[in-house]
């Protein structure tokens, strides 16, 4: 399937990698050209590495596996770098380098996660996934931008740490650093293992778990146009592919997932903010994930996988429809939006066919993937889990199938008469169009080839049991959605700010910061004042040395931190010297 090595190939985030290293110092169709040529040179190197491809090393004593080629790892850097080629392609107007250069190292990054055979190397690439994509919100170069994305690398580096933290009490009590490739802690687990239950937090905070979510609902809609479809697609991907690898066949992830796919709908439904109202969505779609895995099975692994692989592209493209309408507007809230599809009937049809696939629509690919999940809960005898996963798909038509598209291009006439979207704009959101009809009316099959368990018999999507089945719950929610909305029961959208589990750490934040924090540096200010300017000066004003320094601009300067130090290192020697 892979074909054999030949001459040229190497790892698979090489020439993102490469392609990150150049990029800043390009500019107009030489970037563009760049941007395309990357991924397409990347999955060509991709479809050249052999099946038991390895890549090997050893630092400072320890054996590390940079790359180690599996069917589970091939399908996410196959994700990865279509991803990357239709984010490009949305993105190819960008000129600002704080998103260019991360456009091609944030996606560098996922691939080494996921290619990853050993703790450190998969450490390195969660921690670059981080610091690399955090620019994409602080780009927009807002106050609640830079704030957001302050939170949001915190939370991104606490993630790191604390799987950090459980690699090294799994070494201490003698583990090895394999990352392994299908459920290798979910024993470890089970029996209450220290080092197990820190990685599953590290894991679960990019995962999005309820109570760890809010990074995501935060910084997300405070990306740029652009930024936010490349944050969609990358970082929780990659934390469903080390679950996979983790602890797939965990219990508690049924649990967690359950909880993951019902809570946001609440938010999602109130919601004013529409590229917000899709952080809560994505939050749900992971929770159909996090389910599956947590099954175990043929089903519900290659069912978690495959709707990671469409959530992608369904997900991207309303995050796509959102960017083109917050580029031509400047709003993306949903009382100053509405008769957008005047002015931007292109973009307002492929939102459509985004909202279209991820309520699950027959022909469309949230079908083909959402299924196998259902299936997993049903040959699992979960039937709270089924019935969960049921209303959870039925307020997924509720708030993402309908509301995206209804509140941004149809409701209330907003008089904005607007050019549509860019041309690149609309390819990219076009190629993923292509991508959720393609799969959904066939492609699905290719998909299915490429999942990482073989299933226990042939998978059949279009049977009238499932069609039937789907149809009730589009039909009755979108009946449902129309009713409330037509009675004025439907929570109207409105200017508000919606509490969420990140309330209460704010205010004890800025009750710390008011009371130690800020003093300490308004008493650092006073300090760095004292002997950067008041006290040079009083020198100055006495020594004739110091006065002909002052004069010729060579007046010395030291900050209150270089003081200590020297303080520091003086009564170090003293105390040295005394000691002989």
């Amino acid at each position: 399937m892979i074909g054999e090595l030949l001459p040229g190939a190497a790892h698979p985030a090489l020439y993102a990698l490469l392609g990150a290293l150049v990029i800043g110092f390009l500019q107009g169709r030489a970037r563009m050209a760049l941007m395309i040529a990357v991924p397409l040179l990347g999955l060509w190197n991709l479809f050249l590495l052999p099946a038991d491809f390895v890549q090997e090393v050893e630092f400072l004593g320890l054996p590390l596996v940079l790359s180690e080629m599996t069917k589970l790892s091939f399908v996410f850097g196959l994700l990865f770098h279509l991803g990357m080629l239709v984010s490009g392609v949305f993105a190819l107007g960008v000129e600002d380098r704080m998103q260019t250069v991360p456009s091609l190292l944030y996606p560098a990054s996922a691939i080494g996660a996921v290619f990853a055979g050993d703790w450190l190397t998969l450490f390195a690439c969660w921690e670059v996934l981080a610091v690399s994509s955090v620019f994409f919100i602080w780009a927009r170069r807002t106050d609640r931008a830079i704030a957001a994305g302050q939170r949001y690398l915190v939370q991104q580096i606490i993630s790191g740490l604390l799987i950090l933290a459980g690699v090294a009490l799994r070494s201490g009590a003698g583990a090895d650093l394999e990352v392994g490739w299908f459920g290798s802690l979910t024993e470890e687990l089970a029996a209450g293992g220290a080092g197990a239950i820190l990685i599953l937090l590290g894991v679960g905070v990019k995962c999005a778990f309820p109570l760890l979510h809010t990074w995501l609902v935060d910084g997300y809609p405070e990306g740029t146009a652009t930024g936010s479809v490349y944050l969609s697609g990358f970082t929780t991907k990659v934390a469903v592919c080390t679950l996979v690898r983790t602890f797939a066949g965990a219990e508690a992830l049924v649990l967690i997932g359950g909880v993951m796919a019902i809570f946001p709908i609440i938010y999602a439904v109130i919601e004013n903010d529409l590229r917000k109202t899709l952080g809560y969505s994505m939050i749900n779609q992971i929770g159909f994930m996090v389910v599956g895995i947590g099954f175990g099975d043929a089903w519900g692994v290659n069912g978690a996988v495959a709707h990671a692989f469409n959530d992608v592209f369904f997900k991207g493209l309303l995050f796509m429809s959102m960017g083109a309408v917050l580029l031509r507007t400047g709003r993306t809230g949903g009382h100053e939006l509405g008769g957008l599809y005047k002015s931007m009937p292109q973009t307002t049809l492929l939102c459509c066919v985004g909202a279209a696939s991820i309520s699950a629509f027959p022909l469309f690919s949230g079908f083909v993937s959402k299924s196998l999940i259902m299936v997993s809960a049903y040959e699992n005898h979960s039937t709270v889990i089924y019935f969960l996963l049921l209303l959870a798909s039925t307020g997924v038509v509720k708030h993402a199938g309908i509301k995206i598209p209804f509140f941004a291009f149809f409701a209330h006439d907003s008089k904005l008469r607007v050019e549509e979207a860019p041309l690149h704009m609309r390819v990219g959101m076009g190629l993923s169009a292509l991508l959720c009809v393609g799969i959904g009316c066939g492609g699905f099959l290719y998909l299915y080839q490429l999942l990482p368990l073989a299933f226990p018999e042939t998978p059949h999507q279009y049977t009238w049991g499932h069609v039937a089945e789907q149809m009730q719950i589009l039909f009755f929610a979108s009946l449902a959605f129309t009713w409330l909305f037509v009675k004025g029961i439907y929570p109207p959208e409105i200017p508000s700010t919606n509490l969420d589990a990140d309330w209460l750490p704010r205010k004890l934040w800025r009750g710390i910061n008011a009371v130690i924090v800020g003093p300490f540096a308004r008493g650092a200010g006073r300090c760095d004042a004292l002997l950067l300017d008041r006290l040079p000066r009083r020198v100055a004003a006495t020594h004739p040395i110091a006065a002909a320094e002052e004069r010729m601009g060579l007046n010395w300067r030291i900050s209150a931190p270089t003081v200590i130090v020297m303080i520091a290192l003086l009564g170090f020697l003293i105390l040295n010297y005394a000691r002989r």
